[in-house]
């Protein structure tokens, strides 16, 4: 069965995201946009996928806990988890690993931890955009270890992705799956780089605002929708 994905959502947590980007307002404008199953992925922290979760479970649509890590080469990678408890068990891992800049809500934005009826619960006081002591290369290893599975994000960027800062992929990597911020750039891509012939190949929106969050047009074909089933399709 075909089950329409974006599985690379900011919220008000990351200090890019739009204050508007509430736990209730991300995850009913997914359901509003057709969508059956979504991943909450802040830089750098977790601490706001319980309050998604919540609201997913309340009107029917599947959030998976996840982030958007930033490695020690400032490359993005898309990690995500089966439960909440793994995902958080993650975040905690990463914040022992990256370095502590407070940051400046004037130039960066706040980020705010919210519950599931949008109530200010927390900030974090230390910026979330700056790498982690975690490499590109032990970045897959690393994530298994917790349950989860990781890939590098927008692949077919200038800044940010892992062909801009290294060139290529590594198959020493690990990777299973790669995400694209443009699928029409695939054909191009896997010319010039052919390890994309043996991954998955996914497409999200990195939405930072409402207004970016798609449509339903990528889909996975799964028996069954669970956050289980989403995670082994990609590894």
């Amino acid at each position: 069965m075909k089950y329409f994905y974006d599985l690379h959502i900011h919220s008000c947590l990351s200090p890019c995201g739009d204050m508007d980007m509430t736990p209730n307002n991300l995850v009913n404008m997914a359901k509003l946009l057709g969508l059956d199953v979504i991943a909450l992925t802040d830089h750098n922290s977790s601490r706001n996928c319980a309050a998604a979760m919540e609201v997913g479970r309340e009107i029917g649509l599947l959030v998976i806990p996840g982030m958007e890590l930033t490695t020690s080469e400032d490359i993005h990678a898309v990690c995500l988890f089966p439960t909440l408890e793994k995902a958080l068990a993650w975040d905690e891992y990463v914040d022992s690993r990256r370095i502590k800049i407070k940051n400046r809500p004037d130039i960066y934005g706040r980020q705010v931890i919210m519950n599931s009826a949008d109530e200010e619960i927390g900030e974090i006081e230390h910026l979330l955009l700056p790498a982690t002591e975690i490499g590109i290369m032990s970045a897959y290893r690393e994530v298994k270890r917790f349950g989860g599975i990781c890939y590098p994000a927008h692949i077919d960027r200038d800044s940010l992705s892992i062909l801009s800062v290294l060139g290529e992929i590594d198959a020493d990597c690990g990777f299973k799956t790669a995400e694209l911020a443009d699928r029409s750039k695939l054909g191009q891509l896997r010319q010039l780089h052919p390890i994309l012939d043996a991954l998955h190949i996914v497409t999200s929106s990195d939405a930072h605002y409402l207004e970016n969050m798609r449509d339903a047009e990528n889909y996975l074909e799964l028996s069954d929708l669970t956050a289980e089933s989403v995670i082994s399709s990609l590894d």
